[in-house]
């Protein structure tokens, strides 16, 4: 997720500012040397694979940020995070494939870079491979793994998220239900939030707000770094030399990269990206065949599933999309619970006729769970709807009033289970509405444009 955020240098350059500014701030990047000595690697595809990776690496976080954000405990030295990023050949799209850091993986023969042991190819966590062998071992074993090139190595800590978040005045994150983690104080009630460094830093690590673990959390960062996307191309950072420096600056205050990403690259990434925006992103996870792979001395691992992750990486080295172009669309709104969970029964509150009917088949194809018998209310005199709900099944009766533009939430205890909506004269249509599911192991890829929040939210 920290490592993603180098992106936003690749987006940032697109601003043409000039080679003065960027080389200014090239002495701010740490070099490694991911490559060196490398044999075997895998054939150069089309466009360009860069590794980001994120560690847990906390050393100028301060003592308040600390305690605030829930970074006490001691790092394991490791990759928090895995990404390969595929910058088309044309320069008009990004494609950004999420690695689990608990996937089964095997390391060639190496020697660790802790103790200076020899090992021999062994199974392993991918996220340990840093730990065992840094920079060049991680990229020895992700490109054993995908048989895609490795092109560039980009590494960025907690500080640097955090700061870049907050140089672009935040990022706007949404979400249908609470988020709340005690492990790293995440606390978010539902609804639309900008969010800034910290509170971003324990938005993407948080593992423990639903029970999807890794793979929610994973599909938490995408949609962040899709948001962070269109905060960067849309804020007018790209436009404005100083607010640009600032931004690059905080980037590269913590990052270290290979030798050959550099000022030159950059540039000109960057200015063949100037229309760069959400819609030219897309993100998927590695499909997982296997969940809770156990290994003995490792523990639970993530197999992933062959066929499909080989499918996968060839569109990366083929240089193909991994979503299907499909026209736009509005997207239904995200509830907090299910329609099909919901359960109503519908009451025509006016004279019109047929308009029970109407509204109970509206509900019905956006998948609420009505009775399909639609009764005359007492009251025939409604000109707003009203949806009259115990308060015991309050998350119910906020999603059903998303469906209702306009209507009433009226609470009325002891009204059980069953929700009654009593249908007004502003009636017009039901909108679509879906529940937030967890993330699954393979729910395909999905455009930046798709997981942003929407305007209105």
């Amino acid at each position: 997720m920290r490592a993603a955020t180098t992106l936003s240098v690749v987006v940032l350059a697109s601003a043409g500012i000039g080679h003065a500014v960027v080389t200014s701030l090239d002495a701010d990047i740490a070099r490694v040397d991911p490559f060196k000595d490398m044999k075997n690697r895998p054939q150069a595809g089309h466009g360009m694979n860069v590794l980001l990776v994120g560690t847990d690496g906390r050393d100028r976080i301060d003592e308040r940020e600390r305690r605030a954000y829930h970074l006490g405990g001691a790092p394991c030295h490791c990759t928090d995070t895995l990404m390969i990023v595929h910058i088309s050949e044309n320069r008009k799209r990004a494609s950004v494939v999420s690695l689990p850091r608990d996937s089964y993986a095997e390391v060639p023969a190496h020697v660790d870079e802790t103790t200076g042991e020899r090992h021999q190819p062994h199974p392993i966590k991918i996220n340990a491979a840093y730990a065992e062998g840094g920079p060049q071992l991680t990229v020895r074993t992700v490109e054993n793994m995908t048989r895609v090139k490795i092109d560039h190595y980009m590494e960025v800590d907690f500080s640097s998220f955090m700061k870049t978040v907050d140089v672009l005045g935040g990022v706007r994150i949404c979400s249908a239900r609470p988020l709340k983690d005690s492990y790293t104080g995440l606390d978010l009630p539902a609804g639309t939030h900008t969010v800034r460094g910290g509170e971003a830093l324990q938005y993407v690590r948080a593992r423990h707000v639903d029970g999807a673990s890794d793979l929610g959390r994973m599909q938490r960062q995408q949609r962040f770094l899709a948001s962070l996307i269109e905060q960067a191309t849309s804020s007018g950072v790209l436009l404005n030399p100083m607010r640009f420096r600032d931004v690059t600056r905080a980037v590269l205050s913590s990052v270290r990269a290979d030798k050959g990403f550099g000022t030159d690259e950059l540039l000109d990434l960057g200015r063949a990206m100037r229309n760069f925006s959400p819609s030219s992103s897309e993100f998927t996870t590695v499909p997982i065949g296997r969940m809770g792979y156990a290994v003995k001395g490792i523990g639970s691992t993530l197999k992933w599933d062959r066929a499909k992750a080989d499918k996968l990486f060839q569109s990366l080295r083929e240089d193909r999309p991994l979503t299907v172009k499909r026209p736009p669309r509005v997207q239904p709104t995200v509830v907090e619970v299910p329609p099909q969970q919901i359960r109503v029964r519908v009451e025509n509150g006016t004279r019109t006729a047929g308009l029970g009917r109407q509204v109970d088949a509206a509900l019905a194809a956006t998948g609420f769970a009505t009775d399909r018998h639609p009764v005359t209310s007492t009251d025939q005199s409604a000109k707003r709807t009203v949806i009259i709900y115990d308060p015991r099944w309050d998350r119910s009766a906020r999603s059903l009033q998303a469906a209702l533009p306009g209507s009433e939430l009226r609470a009325n205890r002891g009204q059980g289970p069953v929700l009654k909506v009593i249908a007004g004269a502003d009636f017009r249509n039901a909108r679509k509405v879906r529940g937030e599911e967890p993330a699954k192991p393979d729910d395909g890829a999905v455009r930046g444009d798709e997981v942003v929040c929407s305007k209105g939210a």
